[in-house]
């Protein structure tokens, strides 16, 4: 099924607006991506191109430069939410639980959502068999947290047309990679309504960082700027702002501090909600009005 035949257009101003509890205005989604990264494949990302264009392999230096975001960075996450009493969204390849337990092991004592993020990092066009790789991840996942998990976000956001489906038919109930708008939408599927959060490629390191090369302190101001307008916004209908980060990028130590000031300026607010995906779920299914 093609994308636009899943969920008819909808002009946000056209529908109802929805409230969140107690009067609170915005909330905001933080999701924290763990990978694994193969050494017998090109990396999934690049911060030292290779010599001449021509990549080879093993790429060393680009796949122990991902191992410090494990090593190190993650840790400078968990100090963080730890501190401001957040429990993220964690976007995890299932693979991780297997060669990365220590970091598992972690979120799960902190009590963080666990996402399906694939087995691994790859696109999903070139798994041999999606289902099969959707089934081999939730079981992970669930054998590893003891909950099977509700969510998912394709790694690098791929889908092919069948995706939706797939994943509806192993139980998934909400998706991050329609990032189309700033609230929560239903879309359909073979084996009933999928809803999808408003995940982002605005608020997200890879982007900002690896891809656009703004300056570390920009990622401060580009939240920052978000949050304000949607606070604003959140007065007459409610939003939700996606901050999506990975510990080799934003767990860096000239990077920590700007993602550190984002949540020090927007906890100075009133009416901030720190959900996960699993918690907005449950608000939009029961807040959504009825048809």
């Amino acid at each position: 099924m093609l994308p636009h035949r899943r969920s008819s257009f909808s002009a946000i101003i056209d529908r109802p607006p929805l409230k969140l509890p107690n009067g609170a205005r915005i909330v905001v989604w933080t999701i924290v991506n763990l990978e694994f990264w193969s050494i017998s494949r090109p990396m999934a990302r690049q911060v030292l191109p290779a010599p001449t264009g021509e990549v080879l392999l093993p790429d060393v230096p680009n796949w122990s430069w991902h191992e410090y975001g494990m090593r190190v960075g993650v840790w400078r996450f968990f100090k963080l939410f730890e501190r401001l009493g957040i429990r993220p969204t964690l976007s995890i390849n299932a693979r991780v639980c297997e060669e990365y337990p220590r970091v598992a092991q972690a979120a799960r004592s902190a009590g963080w959502e666990f996402m399906g993020h694939a087995w691994e990092q790859m696109p999903i066009h070139k798994v041999e068999s999606q289902a099969a790789m959707i089934a081999q991840s939730l079981d992970t996942l669930e054998r590893f947290t003891g909950v099977r998990p509700v969510g998912w976000l394709g790694p690098g956001l791929t889908q092919t047309y069948e995706t939706p489906d797939l994943l509806a038919a192993a139980g998934i109930k909400y998706i991050g990679d329609w990032v189309y708008d700033d609230e929560p939408t239903e879309i359909s599927t073979t084996h009933g309504p999928l809803i999808t959060l408003p995940y982002s490629v605005e608020l997200n390191d890879i982007p900002m960082m690896l891809v656009q090369h703004h300056e570390s302190g920009y990622f401060t101001t580009r939240c920052i700027d978000s949050f304000e307008r949607l606070y604003e916004e959140g007065a007459e209908r409610a939003k939700v702002m996606a901050i999506a980060i990975h510990p080799y990028i934003s767990g860096q130590p000239h990077r920590i501090k700007y993602l550190e000031a984002v949540y020090d300026h927007i906890n100075r607010y009133a009416g901030v909600l720190h959900w996960n995906g699993v918690e907005i779920l449950n608000w939009y299914l029961a807040a959504r009005p009825a048809g």
